[in-house]
């Protein structure tokens, strides 16, 4: 049985959203399509949205950081040029570049410390 799905998109709780709709609109730069201040961003990223909101209070505890190994991956074309893109943001990333079999990488963290991953493949 199939239940259908239309779309996939992935949100962020924050009770910081202006900090992380301005963190997100200067990392992918661009502003975002859906916007509600102080309650709801979404960008549009290719076929994926980022949507970020800000819990109702009666609903915060359902949305607490449990220390999720959730991270939100990036592909980039030039991986250096992005860690001076997030380093220029405030927010360099604390370990150094990884050579994975599939390219190299860095990790990063927004400023609720949700964990990026900056990829950048092996040229084909």
């Amino acid at each position: 049985m199939s239940i259908g799905y239309s779309e996939f998109f992935v949100t962020i709780s924050t009770e910081q959203i202006q900090l992380i709709v301005d963190f997100y609109s200067q990392l992918l730069s661009q502003q975002p399509k859906i916007y509600r201040p102080q309650i709801y961003a979404e960008f549009q990223l290719g076929g994926l949205r980022l949507a970020i909101f800000k819990p109702k209070p009666e609903h915060q505890s359902e949305f607490a950081n449990r220390g999720s190994s959730l991270s939100f991956c990036l592909e980039v074309q030039d991986l250096e040029q992005a860690i001076a893109h997030l380093t220029d943001l405030g927010y360099p990333p604390p370990g150094e570049v990884i050579a994975a079999s599939h390219g190299k990488e860095v990790y990063a963290y927004d400023p609720d410390g949700n964990r990026l991953i900056l990829h950048q493949a092996i040229a084909q």
